[in-house]
């Protein structure tokens, strides 16, 4: 039931084309019932070799199977009769081709109704999980794999696609067919239904038993699809590094691994799937063998009424129970793997968000400090980053975080966008704790320039202006002059309109790091964080790139984190951090004359 409420969730904003697939499914099998009963009496008048003698009056009509084939056999006679027999066979083949027409026409209405809803499913379920992904806290990206969650947008979505489409022939198409060949077949035979309700109810619960097995080995092979996809992204990703140190056996055994392990349980969810359809359609068969025997001795028993004209009729019925119930039972299949994939969904879509009840509002004044009070930080693996730590910024100052790797540089420097949030302590800003302030407006004062620059497959205009809805183009191009890019984006083929390619990947490293620079100079944000901005640089790009940021950080606060003491010498205040605590803090002459942390990396850069 609970794989059904979930479904029924998907569906409900699509209720009304779900009501009117079921309408045409509805008539569907209507005219299928017609398109294979229809022959049956018109058979047994043709091949008679007696001639046809009618009595004179027509038998009284009622709704016993009985007297409504007397009634039917004595105007079909008449006809036959009346026509004569080539007449009476055209008509018949006129009469089946509709029949065939209508319930295909049906059907195509039934199927085109569906469509809208089958790929409106999956767009929600899309849109659901990417506007969710972007409202994730950065500690979750940090915890889970890239190639995990790529997958459980594409593979996962798929799978939910298809269970989307059992859940309604399980629900709605199927059971409409098998409710009306079920009913025609009562009217028919009661003894020999009742026969059949006993025998099909077995084969389910065969069937289902082999449905119980399929759901683990099928949650471990959708999540091996994300090990294979992440190993794909960090290949791509990684290509250089690779072949520069002839790693590509090593990657690609690494692949072959975790490929054949989904190949192994992947085979496994297949053969049982397979097995679905043979074993129903081999219980099938024993029951209409079984059915045989039954009806042929009702037959048999001249006290029993029952006419060999409406068995063949009930035979054929009951044929065509068989694919309805086939189908049902492949279905339950779908529908069972399909819930490991709803599950892994509800992995992002019920994930615990940032805090979003704040977001909107105007930006907060900063006009005289930021204070970090006694501030810890804790990974959710229980790994502490920052350790009781008090630091207070002052409005103008430009502050420089030095110290070793891991000492809690980076991790200081998100906790004041709230990229992550402290787990002991607050921060404040003019004297207002950060956690009052909604997102949008806080990272709205903050300017961001990372190591790494984060660029997008989109024109250089459309990178500096990211984030903004509305800007001046005059602006862009004045904000890429500051930032010393403007030169090389005029030599650009399609100069500001030119698509830099994935990640920027067109542009050299230095001119990536400037279009980064301008587009913190459009924003013209209060305060900014530069996470190692000219580390990954040649001496050519940092002299560039440093004389952009200095720009940058004229007449603003600024947070520097930097490997290289020479590009913070002449900060107002440098941080040496060690373990998540701060060792010591001053100015440069000062740390210098103190000969502690602060003189042992000086002494170590300037001598290597």
């Amino acid at each position: 039931m609970r794989a059904f409420s979930i479904i029924f969730g998907y569906l409900k904003p699509y209720k009304a084309l779900v009501v009117l697939s079921m309408v045409f499914f509805l008539l569907t099998s209507v005219f299928s019932l017609f398109s294979f009963t229809s022959v049956i009496p018109f058979l047994n008048i043709l091949f008679k070799t007696e001639a046809l003698e009618l009595p004179e009056k027509a038998p009284e009509f009622s709704y016993s199977s009985k007297a409504i084939l007397d009634y039917l056999n004595y105007h079909l006679n008449a006809f036959v009769v009346k026509q004569g027999t080539q007449k009476a066979l055209t008509f018949i083949c006129f009469f089946i081709v509709i029949m065939f027409l209508l319930k295909n026409l049906m059907r195509f209405m039934a199927y085109y109704f569906l469509a809208p809803v089958r790929n409106g499913v999956m767009r929600d379920i899309r849109q659901s999980m990417e506007s969710k992904l972007l409202l994730l806290p950065m500690g979750y990206f940090s915890e889970e794999r890239k190639g995990n969650i790529i997958s459980k947008m594409t593979n996962d979505v798929t799978e939910v696609e298809w269970a989307i489409i059992g859940s309604i022939e399980l629900l709605f198409r199927d059971p409409i067919t098998l409710v009306i060949y079920l009913g025609s077949m009562i009217w028919m035979s009661w003894q020999l239904t009742v026969f059949v309700l006993i025998l099909l109810p077995i084969s389910g619960v065969l069937i289902s038993l082999i449905g119980k097995t399929l759901k683990r080995p099928a949650q471990k092979g959708t999540k091996k699809m994300g090990d294979l996809i992440s190993i794909v992204e960090e290949t791509l990703g990684g290509m250089k590094i690779i072949k520069g140190f002839g790693a590509e056996s090593r990657m690609n055994e690494k692949f072959q691994e975790a490929n054949q392990e989904h190949f192994r349980l992947m085979t496994k969810v297949y053969r049982r799937q397979y097995l679905g359809s043979p074993a129903s359609e081999f219980f099938g068969s024993v029951a209409l063998a079984l059915l045989l025997w039954f009806g042929g001795n009702l037959i048999l028993d001249k006290n029993s009424g029952f006419d060999g004209a409406f068995f063949i009729a009930y035979i054929v019925i009951f044929s065509q129970m068989i694919q309805p119930a086939k189908s049902i039972s492949e279905a339950f299949f779908r529908i069972k793997k399909g819930m490991v994939s709803v599950d892994r969904i509800n992995e992002i879509l019920y994930a615990e968000t940032e805090p979003q009840e704040q977001n909107e509002g105007p930006t907060p004044k900063f006009e005289q400090h930021i204070s970090l009070n006694n501030i810890s930080f804790s990974y959710p693996s229980g790994k502490q980053v920052i350790n009781g730590l008090s630091l207070e910024i002052n409005r103008g100052e430009t502050i420089a975080l030095v110290g070793q790797s891991g000492g809690g540089k980076s991790t200081l420097a998100n906790l004041i966008p709230r990229f992550y949030e402290v787990t002991d302590g607050n921060i404040t800003i003019d004297g207002k704790d950060i956690r009052t302030i909604g997102l949008k407006p806080l990272r709205s004062m903050m300017g961001i320039v990372t190591q790494e620059s984060i660029l997008f497959n989109d024109t250089v205009m459309n990178n500096i202006a990211f984030g903004l809805t509305a800007f001046d183009e005059a602006k862009v191009i004045e904000a890429a002059k500051i930032a010393n890019a403007h030169d090389f984006i005029e030599k650009l083929p399609n100069g500001y309109h030119t698509n830099i390619g994935d990640l920027g990947g067109k542009l050299s490293g230095g001119q990536r790091q400037r279009l980064s620079i301008a587009r913190a100079v459009l924003k013209n944000p209060p305060l900014l964080i530069l996470d190692e901005a000219t580390s990954a640089l040649d001496n050519e790009s940092e002299r560039l790139v440093q004389d952009a940021l200095e720009k940058l950080m004229q007449n603003r606060t600024s947070i520097i984190i930097a490997h290289r003491l020479s590009t913070v010498q002449h900060a107002d205040k440098i941080v040496v951090l060690e373990k998540g605590r701060i060792m010591e803090q001053g100015k440069h002459t000062e740390l210098l004359e103190l000969n502690g942390a602060y003189r042992r990396y000086y002494d170590m850069q300037i001598f290597n």
